[in-house]
């Protein structure tokens, strides 16, 4: 990765409700300003969304990107919310050559706004909305392996002080989260407990933690906190990135729920 890239994998909260004031998510919030306030800010930004998925990794590529309210049933304020950020169709070109160097199928998408995954999380970060940005998809066939690869081929970007983000969230089990339990809880602090070991640990080698995170099922209560893998997928770019620990880690709790993110800053 090179020295001028950082790299943080964010737990972004329910839909607009870190925008709405939601007592859930206050943690959350100060959090990710506080983030912002301590790292340099960057040029750019590229951020792995756990809502976008396509059959190949799909790049925004206009330059005035919209956005899109990708979620139902939240107050009339949640769906007139702006976030004007500029786009990047020269970063969204060199993401897609990156991919392309790597034999990985991309392509560009001069159409598509940016889903809530990125302008939630950036709205608490950057609320100026000076920093262009750039949305990856995710890859539908949900292969941690080859997202760890897509990581990896965007390594050596040549762009100087990105900031990669993937916005995800550690815990993904939706009923869950609204039928609180000293079970629930045991199994959420259980998983937390293996993630959190694996992208901090520096007695795991690096061939031991890319391997449990391409057999993340077999983690504790793996499949009770994601039944579906899609927001836990972002981390794995974030290491393919990286091949490291992570530099700082951040425990939190989100609406009830022990969530965490991760940075990696060199």
């Amino acid at each position: 990765m090179s020295q001028q890239h950082r790299v943080l994998f964010l737990s972004h909260g329910g839909g607009p409700m870190p925008l709405l004031g939601d007592q859930g998510h206050v943690e959350m919030v100060e959090r990710l300003k506080n983030i912002a306030a301590t790292i340099k800010k960057p040029s750019a930004i590229i951020v792995v969304s756990a809502h976008w998925e396509e059959k190949i990794a799909t790049i925004t590529s206009t330059a005035e990107p919209s956005l899109i309210y990708d979620y139902y049933g939240f107050p009339e304020e949640s769906y007139h919310i702006e976030y004007a950020c500029p786009g990047e169709p020269e970063l969204a070109n060199s993401v897609s050559q990156a991919l392309t160097n790597a034999s990985i199928e991309s392509r560009l998408d001069a159409q598509r706004g940016l889903d809530h995954g990125v302008f939630v999380p950036l709205k608490i970060m950057y609320p100026e909305a000076d920093i262009p940005c750039v949305q990856l998809s995710l890859v539908s066939n949900l292969d941690p392996a080859e997202h760890i690869r897509i990581g990896q081929a965007l390594s050596n970007l040549p762009y100087d002080n990105l900031l990669i983000i993937g916005s995800g969230f550690s815990f993904h089990n939706m009923r869950a989260f609204f039928t609180p339990s000293a079970e629930r809880n045991m199994m959420n602090q259980a998983f937390e407990d293996w993630l959190i070991e694996t992208c901090t640990s520096v007695e795991i080698s690096e061939d031991e933690r890319k391997q449990r995170l391409t057999k993340w099922v077999d983690a504790p209560y793996a499949r009770f906190c994601h039944s579906r893998e899609e927001h836990l997928l972002p981390l794995h770019v974030c290491y393919g990135l990286a091949q490291s620990a992570c530099s700082d880690f951040f425990a939190l709790t989100i609406f009830g729920i022990k969530s965490s993110i991760y940075l990696w800053e060199r």
